[in-house]
């Protein structure tokens, strides 16, 4: 940049340096975590272990103070005296890892504050300090990117980043800003917190937040891989190859459906539904990608995609200098959206299924309190080698079965479970029509007809092996019957 005045400024200046550092603070970095993931990415390039993130007001001011302070290599004097240049990076368009064009820090930085101060230092040496300060360059004065001593200096190497008058943050209070920071950070950053990486807020550790839910336990449940990961081959501009790679996940319905809105939010099950797109193991989009023409409904919460790619399919995925947001280009798009549009049909299809069967759980369950109740005035059922057992608990859950079986049972820990089968023809002959009755009326007839299954489900367990073939044929008949009604 110039250090000339506004009225002594060469004609052939490419940028107007007071005019541009105004125009630069409106990059469009969507909030201050996707600011501070360009620090936090140099960070991790570097080789930090450990970043600290400080975020303080000082006495009498109205604008926060931000401090990222990493253990990395730091940078040699001449690479700092390049950090704060637009596109002054030693990595420019290389796609092995976070950084590509050299804009990150810059931009990042202006995005959220009026002052930018970077200090490094390496193998203990001396510390050395550049400074851009916005309201300087707009009164014409030059940028301080010329490096200067300081005796900040806190790790054997090192850097620190520190944000004056962050003019461009919303929260008033900063315990808000920091539990936000706290989750979306988590979010972005989980790969590397899960793999070791030490990031405190405030001087307290950051917590990976994964949105695939597949790492937290409710009730004993997490979420798991709905089937095997997908893996797609995409050709790079310069020849090459490189891959993406798919998950999905479903979450428990059974055992988290009936935690209350407040907890589900908590936890992230409601809202929290989407697509998880990350580069270099970093998220950098999270929302609804690449699902082609199926749009997001309530169901959809309770599944989730994790979309990983190379930074060599960057041109794919459509990623600018703030690395936030994807575009996907049309290649990108064929390869991936028809395959993963069905899969997320299928997997909404199979959460309305699950609702389904817990409501048809919940109704089940005075048949089900019957049934335990009249247990222990029954003959005891027996096991294989003729141990009695105790009173039975009952269960009734619905289930696809083979067409010509009418119901299954088990039994395991205490409690006789009857899977109906709902690709059986008696289901809907039977409680399509329950259904549809009056509450009173129908309740007792649908009590009446569980019963009878449960109490037969009970037999079959005392008579043994011979019942199980005549309750097969049973159903077999039954279902031909049905279908020529």
């Amino acid at each position: 940049m110039s250090g000339r005045t506004n009225t002594t400024r060469r004609s052939d200046e490419l940028v107007v340096s007071s005019n541009f550092i105004r125009a630069v603070r409106e990059s469009g970095y969507i909030s201050l975590a996707t600011a501070l993931a360009e620090l936090i990415d140099n960070s991790i390039q570097a080789g930090a272990t450990t970043i600290d993130i400080t975020i303080t007001r000082p006495d009498g001011a109205q604008h926060p103070e931000i401090e990222v302070l990493d253990n990395g290599v730091g940078m040699s004097r001449r690479e700092l005296e390049l950090c704060l240049k637009f596109g002054g990076s030693s990595r420019f368009d290389r796609r092995e890892s976070f950084g590509r064009f050299g804009m990150g820090l810059p931009a990042a930085s202006l995005s959220q504050a009026r002052q930018v101060e970077v200090v490094a230092w390496q193998d203990s040496g001396r510390a050395l300090a550049v400074t851009i300060d916005v309201d300087a360059i707009v009164a014409g004065e030059p940028p301080a990117l010329r490096a200067r001593p300081t005796t900040s200096r806190s790790t054997p190497s090192g850097c620190r980043v520190t944000w004056r008058t962050c003019d461009r943050i919303e929260y008033r209070r900063l315990g808000w800003l920091e539990r936000s920071l706290r989750r979306d950070l988590g979010r972005m950053y989980r790969r590397h917190l899960f793999e070791g990486l030490e990031v405190s807020l405030n001087e307290r550790l950051l917590e990976p937040e994964d949105p695939m839910m597949m790492s937290t336990r409710i009730n004993g449940e997490a979420a798991t891989l709905a089937f095997a990961p997908l893996a797609y081959e995409l050709r790079t501009p310069d020849g090459g190859s490189g891959w993406v790679h798919v998950r999905f996940a479903s979450l428990p319905v059974h055992r988290w459906h009936h935690l209350d809105n407040l907890t589900k939010r908590r936890f992230g099950i409601v809202g929290g539904g989407g697509v998880s797109v990350l580069r270099a193991g970093r998220e950098i989009a999270h929302g609804w990608h690449l699902m082609g023409g199926k749009r997001r409904e309530n169901y959809d919460d309770w599944w989730r995609c994790e979309i990983e790619f190379e930074p060599t399919l960057d041109d794919h995925f459509g990623i600018t200098i703030n690395k936030q947001g994807i575009r996907p280009s049309t290649e990108l798009r064929e390869a991936l959206e028809p395959e993963l549009e069905s899969i997320a049909r299928m997997l909404n299809s199979r959460v309305r299924q699950s609702f389904d069967d817990v409501k048809f759980e919940a109704a089940a369950e005075i048949a089900c309190r019957v049934a335990a109740t009249a247990d222990p005035d029954l003959p005891v059922v027996r096991d294989g080698r003729g141990h009695g057992r105790g009173p039975l608990a009952y269960r009734i859950s619905t289930a696809q079965l083979t067409p010509d079986l009418l119901f299954a049972t088990s039994l395991h820990a205490g409690t006789l479970e009857v899977q109906l089968n709902v690709d059986h023809p008696a289901f809907a002959a039977l409680y399509a029509p329950l259904q549809a009755l009056s509450d009173g009326a129908g309740a007792q007839l649908r009590t009446a007809v569980e019963l009878l299954l449960l109490s037969m489900a009970r037999a079959s367990l005392a008579s043994g092996e011979g019942t199980n073939q005549l309750l097969s044929q049973w159903g077999s008949t039954f279902g031909r019957m049905l279908q020529k009604a």
